[in-house]
């Protein structure tokens, strides 16, 4: 029950840490959890943390090390791979050398064999600190790239060297072409192992999922099985590096990446949300158990007299500065080597290359494998006496882990300033042009029985441009209120067209009127009911009009601010013309005042017809570039909803039958969707990888369409 208890304290810490980290944003979550952990160490209600490494490795470092290799940029990994393995195996092992050297130099009362196992635990970066360094740093692609693959491969080199270290302190005896065969074998043989193990897998999933064996819960079972039988196969059994049998294997497997249909995208997204879920638990748990070991390592060297605590004070200073330089003079030295990938000559080092050097230093901090090592120091030597200095050798660790923990969150901040990282622009702009071209695809198949399930379909993909564009700050509110302006001067151009004409037809009608002779003036008088009916029609008509084209200006005047003085003018010429040809109108004919209802259902009438050509206007402007094509068609669909409503056609029939008739044409947007991604291929607009992405994408949205139905 206690176990039971500590898990779920460490899981609530977790779980904290993550709303922590919201409002203190310039702290890294790794930060937070060690001072949860160091807290809750220190709450009498917790018995002392004490920490089994080959448990620790198995439970927490083999899954995480197996996701970081599985989503690691492989191309970016093979491009850097030779700087990557050189900080792995040769830094790590001068690191080990030049800690143990200086520190017994300084203070001989470590032994030589003791301080290079305090170097050797020293030397391997924390897989996990790196993956999870402040969103405050910005690094880029390659610098990334070689962190994480230097923290791929080190956990061999330290550990094996610090076995050596150990074994000859303990023994007092040491073989280099022992320790040099046996780190061969160890390196090889788990590289070689997980490699076998990695095609193996492959082959079996593949031959599983042709054979229709697969299913959503074997394959993600199996898949989270997979790096514990690695790990556990690799170092209990074959006595070989577990640690590179399993980042191998990850880097290998690729049974998440050969299949294609709704059934496989949705195993593979369910599968990829298990591992975030996971890996972050796996991450947390990871620092509150370091935070939780911290305070007894530190505390129990503090407290023996036997050595002064300013002195312990000046070792972490001095090894962590050790280590600091050590690491800068060698990422420094490999650059300076180092070739461009690109065009392959030797860039010259420069301001920029150093403060690269500066950045991949900090870049690198020390984590719970350097205590994990550390705490499996033994008591005793092989003659029986105490393992010398071991408490110090702990502190001293878990100091320089803070010192680097803190220089990772701090100084990289202020060497690579976090800007805001860009989305993948090419990727995204492909993806809109696929959504405008099914958009359009769309709007091209309504009809009058479709006509609202396209108008809301077409709404969601146009939501879904939206949210691409805003990703790459494509979006210009501009844009859409350019339209609109066009839009209303459209409007306002046919409603004047439409004054003008019926200030025509009076206007002939009057010349009618005057030119009739006294033979036909029975005649017209016979026809005069008739007359002025129509005539009573033009004037609620032209009413409405000049209503209308009041609204319309005072928009114009809203959007064009520049020109409203204008609008305002036109307004006013506009009712003093109308006043004016009103007053007169009825001098003349006494015209019967025009009824408030009989200038609605003439408003109502003018208002469709308007609507009706402005949707005409708007769908011969597609395809001509003024205009993106997803805010022409939202204007399309919201100028026909109205012309729908000035109709009287709002209704559609029942809601079961709107609702199946929308995921009909979800479906069918899905197949046009694919067919463009095919066109887009066969064009060469994109490339086989981003259309396998983007089919992927598709057939998790049809697998959701499906579900819903």
């Amino acid at each position: 029950m206690e176990l039971f208890t500590l898990i779920l304290s460490i899981m609530a810490a977790v779980l904290i840490s993550s709303f922590i980290s919201r409002f203190i944003p310039r702290i890294s979550t790794p930060l937070v959890q060690i001072v949860l952990g160091a807290v809750m160490a220190l709450l009498p209600i917790f018995a002392p943390m004490r920490l089994d490494p080959e448990l620790f490795m198995v439970l927490f470092i083999a899954p995480l090390l197996y996701h970081e290799a599985h989503t690691i940029d492989k191309a970016e990994l093979v491009k850097s791979l030779n700087l990557s393995l050189s900080l792995a195996i040769g830094l790590a092992a001068f690191t080990m050398l030049m800690v143990g050297v200086l520190l017994h130099a300084v203070w001989p009362m470590y032994p030589l064999a003791a301080a290079l196992a305090l170097g050797a635990a020293l030397g391997p970066t924390d897989a996990v600190a790196v993956s999870s360094i402040g969103e405050d740093a910005d690094l880029t692609k390659r610098q990334r790239s070689i962190l994480a693959g230097e923290s791929l491969f080190n956990d061999a080199t330290g550990v094996i060297g610090f076995q050596f270290a150990i074994l000859t302190a303990v023994t007092g005896s040491f073989s280099p072409s022992n320790a040099l065969g046996s780190f061969l074998a160890s390196f090889i043989g788990g590289i070689a192992f997980g490699a076998v193990m990695g095609l193996l897998t492959n082959w079996t999933f593949e031959t599983a999922r042709r054979l229709g064996w697969e299913t959503m819960t074997t394959r993600i079972l199996l898949e989270l099985f997979l790096p514990f039988l690695i790990y556990l196969v690799a170092q209990n059994w074959l006595h070989i590096s577990g640690v590179l049998a399993v980042v191998a294997t990850g880097l290998l497997v690729r049974f998440d990446h050969t299949g294609i249909g709704p059934n496989t995208s949705k195993t593979n997204i369910v599968s990829t949300s298990v591992w975030k879920v996971l890996s972050f638990c796996l991450n947390g748990a990871v620092f509150v158990i370091l935070g939780m070991l911290l305070p007894a390592a530190i505390l129990t060297s503090w407290g023996d007299r036997k050595v002064d605590n300013l002195t312990l004070l000046a070792m972490i200073a001095l090894v962590s500065l050790t280590v600091i330089v050590v690491r800068f003079a060698w990422v420094t030295g490999v650059l300076f080597f180092a070739t461009d990938p690109d065009t392959g000559r030797r860039v010259p080092m420069d301001k920029r290359r150093l403060r690269s050097a500066a950045v991949m230093t900090f870049g690198g901090p020390k984590g719970t494998i350097t205590l994990s090592l550390v705490l499996t120091i033994p008591f005793t030597l092989a003659s029986g006496g105490a393992f010398p200095m071991r408490n110090e050798l702990i502190f001293v660790a878990a100091g320089v882990i803070i010192v680097t923990l803190l220089l990772a969150n701090f100084g990289l901040p202020l060497l690579a300033p976090a800007q805001e990282r860009d989305v993948e622009r090419p990727k995204v702009e492909k993806s809109i042009e696929v959504l405008r071209r099914t958009v359009q695809e769309l709007s091209s198949r309504a009809d009058d029985s479709n006509r609202l399930a396209v108008q809301h379909v077409i709404t969601l993909y146009n939501q879904r441009i939206s949210r691409l564009k805003s990703q790459i700050g494509q979006y210009n509110p501009r844009e859409p209120q350019a339209l609109q302006l066009q839009t209303l001067q459209w409007e306002r151009a046919y409603i004047e067209d439409e004054l003008d004409r019926i200030r025509r037809k009076e206007e002939q009608d009057e010349s009618d009127e005057q030119a009739a002779d006294g033979a036909a003036q029975k005649d017209y008088q016979e026809e005069t009911g008739t007359e002025r009916a129509e005539k009573y029609t033009r004037d609620s008509r032209e009413q409405a009009a000049s209503l209308i084209l009041e609204r319309i200006i005072n928009s114009l005047a809203h959007l064009d601010q520049g020109s409203e003085f204008k609008w305002r003018w036109h307004i006013v010429a506009r009712r003093i013309q109308g006043l004016l040809r009103h007053l007169v109108h009825r001098l003349r004919h006494m015209t019967p005042k025009i009824s408030e209802n009989e200038v609605f259902l003439a408003g109502r009438q003018l208002q469709a017809d308007l609507n009706h050509h402005v949707v005409e206007q708007l769908y011969a402007e597609l395809g001509k570039g003024r205009f993106k094509t997803e805010d022409l068609l939202t204007t399309i669909i919201n100028h026909q909803l109205i012309e729908s409503s000035a109709e009287g056609k709002t209704e559609f029939g029942e809601v079961s039958q709107m609702s199946e008739s929308v995921e009909e044409v979800k479906r069918e947007g899905y197949a046009v969707e694919l067919s463009v991604v095919q066109d887009m291929v066969e064009a060469g607009e994109i490339s086989r990888g981003q259309a396998r992405e983007l089919r992927r994408n598709v057939y998790v949205m049809q697998v959701d369409t499906d579900s819903v139905v």
